[in-house]
């Protein structure tokens, strides 16, 4: 999947309420240009506070009948996750840099201050964020980014203590970065989910260009990695010992796993990975295992079309448990397990950023029985359910967040 950038940019310093303006792309791109070079004085009053709009609602009709598609924020710059927090606020991440505190009303707070310096082009920038198990207690929060290196940038994860009076991070601490930070803007994984032992996976990219790496198993590029929340090593990760592999490597031979979340009755991973021109796949992630990439996919190359590897099917690779031809550009995945919306439950939602769409997966144990596509004409980002039943989706076309309530 390659980035597509956005005709419109977000001016909320020209304002006191932060509008939406449309120019011509290459209008845009001058613009960001010229943002990025003189105005910083613009960009610092970027932290101001938005207040809550109007909800917008849209009805959309469902193979289980209608629901009502609700605007709950905008204001936003390429969000890329969130996480709720126990007040049934949430935290929001951008991916320029920003991190953001809103209210389920729409309330958006300014930037927090403390997150670290992130390189933000491309593909690239401040990504995934998840509250520790202990948030009560703790106040922790764990979150990935592109950290730049001396050769380039990398996939890095830390912790941090979160503030929420003081809209602060404390006590920043890394306890992940690749073991290789080449150059190169795309192709960065970076979900994050906690296991129920409390171990935490991290899932990276193979960085496009270096695609043979993610069948190298002392490369951090092209994996899901699983350690604990101070970085060290589980003892049962399946290469521990093994002095030809990453020990903190869970599963290898990916691409870019974009979304991931636990299995609400077996507690396994589950992850979908994007495919070039074909081969979007969802897998579930079993230790140790390898799932073909570039060798065994049912992917394309870009321009020229020819297949990419050996075949679509070996002994040795975990086949998915589906893929989509062409691509939808899969993002962000959850399992619904409320009330809310009954019809859905047990039901898988992936979102997709090329199709503009929600995937609803039905499912029968690991088998994938059938496929709803909810058009959004929206890019989604992130999907997530809300304590309160609902789900919740980060509209990066516009810089929104969504919810669907039941019609």
């Amino acid at each position: 999947m390659h980035l597509s950038y956005r005709s419109e940019i977000s001016l909320p310093c020209l304002t006191r309420q932060r509008r939406r303006i449309g120019w011509p792309s290459w209008v845009g791109a001058r613009l960001v240009g010229a943002l990025s070079r003189g105005l910083l004085g613009c960009a610092l009053a970027f932290s101001v506070f938005v207040p809550p709009a109007q909800a917008a609602e849209q009805m959309l009709r469902t193979e289980q009948g209608a629901v009502k598609l609700v605007e709950v924020a905008g204001g936003l710059e390429a969000p890329w996750s969130l996480a709720f927090l126990p007040d049934g606020r949430m935290l929001v991440t951008e991916r320029p840099g920003r991190m953001r505190i809103v209210t389920r009303e729409g309330a958006v707070s300014p930037a927090l201050a403390g997150v670290p310096e992130v390189h933000a082009r491309g593909q690239a920038g401040l990504l995934d964020v998840v509250l520790s198990p202990d948030f009560a207690q703790d106040r922790t929060i764990f979150f990935s980014f592109v950290q730049p290196s001396a050769g380039g940038a990398r996939t890095a994860v830390a912790r941090a203590r979160l503030d929420l009076e003081a809209l602060r991070l404390d006590e920043v601490e890394l306890i992940f970065a690749q073991n290789e930070g080449p150059s190169g803007n795309h192709h960065w994984g970076s979900r994050l989910v906690f296991d129920r032992a409390g171990n935490l996976f991290v899932t990276t990219g193979d960085r496009y260009h270096l695609r043979e790496r993610a069948q190298v198993l002392d490369s951090d590029l092209g994996k899901v990695l699983r350690i604990r929340p101070d970085g060290s090593v589980p003892a049962d990760n399946p290469f521990v010992g093994r002095s030809e592999a990453g020990a903190h490597v869970w599963s290898y031979g990916h691409r870019n796993v974009q979304g991931a979340a636990l299995h609400p009755q077996t507690g396994e991973l589950w992850a979908h990975e994007h495919g070039p021109q074909g081969g979007d796949e969802l897998n579930k992630l079993l230790p140790g295992r390898n799932y073909g990439w570039p060798v065994i996919t049912y992917g394309r190359e870009y321009v020229v079309g020819t297949r990419i590897g050996e075949g679509t099917t070996r002994a040795d690779v975990q086949a998915p448990l589906t893929q989509w031809t062409p691509s939808i550009a899969p993002s962000g995945m959850a399992f619904y397990t409320g009330d809310l919306f009954p019809q859905w439950k047990g039901n898988l939602f992936v979102g997709a950023l090329k199709f503009q769409l929600v995937a609803r997966l039905v499912l029968e144990g690991d088998k994938v029985v059938h496929e709803e596509r909810i058009e959004l004409g929206r890019r989604i980002r992130d999907v997530r359910q809300g304590p309160d039943g609902h789900l919740w989706l980060l509209d990066e076309s516009d810089g929104r967040i969504l919810r669907l309530d039941p019609a």
